[in-house]
């Protein structure tokens, strides 16, 4: 395009986070708790799922508009069958910058080396305790944190660049702050602290259990001494600290104490094909119907144009206690995160 597409606040297109699939093998109280989402939940079917081609030919026309990041989200991605076969596609898109993809991690061993022959180098591995008994609890499922920690260490031999994500939730798993900071400080993996946030209407969210940046920032500076690292670009999400002495880096996702609405650059696909411009979004726009509508790349650029030219999404700006629990959101499992 020849003009940057904005929306009504200014705001690019520069991210795109892809969800491949709504199916986890985790149960998290915080995305998909069991007490909803049991043996019996009726999970998307195989022919709703975007294909390879379609993620491909979407991935293309996103890119053309301004997107430079994909990142790969679910549900839990590794349970997508061929996976690397989408990152090759994705990887030969001119114009991508960057490939990411979310994961809990219980998978890496077996699709670990596959993903990174196809081209993939970034991974956000999900971990909220060191504790194995915390958190198999909150996994949902009684996975020990050691399972994970090997995980990760088998993926960082193979040369992926990892950044671990810790949801940190008020009398749950505060306690863990420092042993996270000073195990992922150690091996020099930048720990992300990520503030309990209101994702769909399944997590009993509510102020009270929110851990803010500023309240772990004080539990971290009776141990280390940090110092704020600039912002590598426009609409970076994570507010970084550097460790005096070390290499390692801390990042907070501060969605509730400090938004970061006027910066936003994403935008959101859905496993079958929903385009949504929030995470706290109501409802999306279908792409995928146009799709099998067969309408050419040219009609779907302007519809996807018009929906984010359109977009004046704040959410997390005006959220109140009272609006969280009112309004009816897509659940972070569907959406991605």
């Amino acid at each position: 395009m020849d003009q940057p597409l904005t929306d009504q606040l200014g705001r690019p297109m520069r991210d795109l986070r892809i969800s491949v699939t709504d199916r986890c093998n985790f149960r998290c109280s915080y995305c998909m708790p069991k007490e909803v989402f049991g043996d019996d939940y009726a999970f998307l079917p195989k022919q709703e799922l975007l294909t390879f081609e379609e993620i491909y030919r979407l991935t293309r026309l996103f890119v053309s508009m301004g997107v430079k990041k994909i990142r790969l989200t679910g549900g839990e991605p590794l349970l997508r069958k061929d996976l690397p076969e989408l990152i090759k596609l994705i990887s030969s898109v001119e114009g991508v910058e960057d490939i990411g993809l979310t994961t809990n991690g219980l998978l890496l061993k077996r699709h670990g080396q596959a993903l990174y022959d196809a081209g993939l180098r970034r991974l956000n591995i999900s971990l909220d305790a060191l504790d194995p008994e915390l958190f198999g609890s909150l996994n949902g499922r009684g996975v020990g944190s050691e399972n994970i920690l090997e995980q990760i260490d088998y993926a960082k031999a193979l040369g992926f660049e990892i950044k671990v994500n810790m949801v940190v939730q008020k009398d749950v798993n505060e306690s863990e702050i420092l042993p996270m900071a000073a195990y992922f400080k150690e091996r020099e993996i930048t720990l992300r602290f990520i503030e309990f946030m209101d994702v769909g209407n399944d997590n009993n969210w509510s102020f009270k259990k929110v851990v803010t940046k500023k309240e772990i920032i004080r539990k971290l500076e009776t141990v280390y001494k940090l110092a704020g690292v600039e912002e590598e670009y426009f609409g970076e999400v994570a507010k970084r600290y550097s460790y005096e002495g070390s290499n390692a880096q801390v990042g907070f996702i501060t969605s509730v104490s400090e938004s970061f609405c006027s910066s936003c650059t994403r935008s959101r696909l859905s496993s079958d094909g929903k385009f949504y411009t929030c995470l706290f979004a109501t409802e999306g726009f279908d792409i995928r119907k146009l799709l099998r509508n067969d309408w050419s790349d040219s009609q779907l650029l302007e519809a996807i144009s018009a929906v984010w030219s359109g977009r004046r999404d704040r959410y997390s700006d005006e959220r109140t206690e009272e609006s969280a629990k009112a309004r009816k959101k897509i659940g972070m499992s569907y959406i991605g995160g």
